[in-house]
């Protein structure tokens, strides 16, 4: 019998009888290793988009709330604050003035926090008020 290399023919009917133990198990272990790196990556966006999600959310209550007291409220208190529930979350907001620069140019501030994975976060949103004594949607220039 010849000790040489195998025939084309032979070499494909080897070909053809399947995969080893070996490449089986190390086919096993590739996925054993791939399988919860993959899925530990996609929990975590998962969880990265719950937080966008709410921070995007408290941002635009922080608009409105911090809109409403430029607007409708006595600018002479120092702060507000509610709660308002967006879902299942309760968003808690507080809008606070402060003098900026003058006495008399108010800056409104809110802040919205929120629960998120456990923790508390928080956004922050400023304006400038209405000058102290002057109306809204006129000019200080006006007299009457």
């Amino acid at each position: 019998m010849k000790s040489g290399p195998l025939s084309n023919n032979r070499r494909r009917n080897r070909l053809q009888h399947g995969y080893t133990l070996a490449e089986t198990l190390a086919a096993l272990l590739f996925l054993a290793i791939v399988i919860p790196a993959v899925v530990e990556a996609l929990h975590i966006a998962g969880r990265a988009g719950t937080v966008s999600v709410r921070r995007s959310v408290a941002a635009r209550i922080a608009e409105k709330v911090l809109t409403e007291a430029t607007l409708y409220t006595n600018l002479n208190s120092t702060a507000q604050s509610g709660t308002q529930v967006e879902g299942a979350v309760d968003y808690q907001w507080t809008v606070t003035r402060e003098n900026w620069i003058q006495p008399s140019l108010p800056q409104l501030t809110a802040e919205v926090r929120f629960l998120t994975q456990g923790q508390e976060s928080s956004v922050r949103v400023s304006t400038l008020g209405h000058p102290v004594g002057a109306v809204a949607g006129s000019s200080p220039t006006q007299s009457r």
